[in-house]
């Protein structure tokens, strides 16, 4: 079975015979998946009125499990934005009903981010409208085969995700 790649990749061998284009054949590819996921998470969540944004702070305080409740700080480590984005997307979620902001009992002058009950059901119910979607995406798969995937990609992204600040 041929793909957009395969083409491509066969377009840049003949135009450019000089450099090496096996990057392309996996990365090309992993970039088209990402376009795809993109839009499958636009979906799953647009039907739970949540953007994208909206689900990552929801779910990682749901992450955390009960009272699903993180600091500003530990917010931030988890969604990968600016001090500034995180206050603002906090405001956005307490006016929405879906977090609260509580005082924090060890630090007089900091708070904690709470999940509402509202909030957990909206982040529960887009999490399984997301894995609905993301099964889908995978189900040209074996199980074997996604679990070979995974380990493949690991290996390509744990780098990343071990780079200190």
């Amino acid at each position: 079975m041929e793909d957009e790649v395969d083409r491509l990749v066969a377009a840049w061998r003949r135009e450019r015979p000089d450099l090496d284009v096996e990057p392309l054949e996996v990365l090309s590819r992993v970039s088209r998946l990402a376009r795809h996921l993109d839009r499958a998470r636009r979906l799953a969540f647009s039907e739970h009125n949540l953007e994208p944004w909206e689900f990552d702070v929801l779910t990682s305080l749901r992450r955390a499990g009960a009272p699903y409740q993180l600091s500003p700080g530990q917010l931030l480590t988890q969604t990968l934005v600016t001090s500034g984005t995180m206050t603002n997307r906090i405001d956005r979620l307490a006016k929405k009903g879906l977090v609260e902001r509580l005082p924090d009992p060890s630090d007089r002058r900091g708070v904690l981010v709470r999940l509402t009950a509202e909030g957990r059901d909206r982040a529960d119910q887009a999490l399984a409208g997301l894995l609905e979607q993301e099964r889908a995406i995978l189900a040209e798969l074996s199980r074997a085969q996604r679990a070979e995937l995974a380990a493949l990609l690991r290996q390509l992204t744990a780098p990343f995700d071990n780079i200190p600040g």
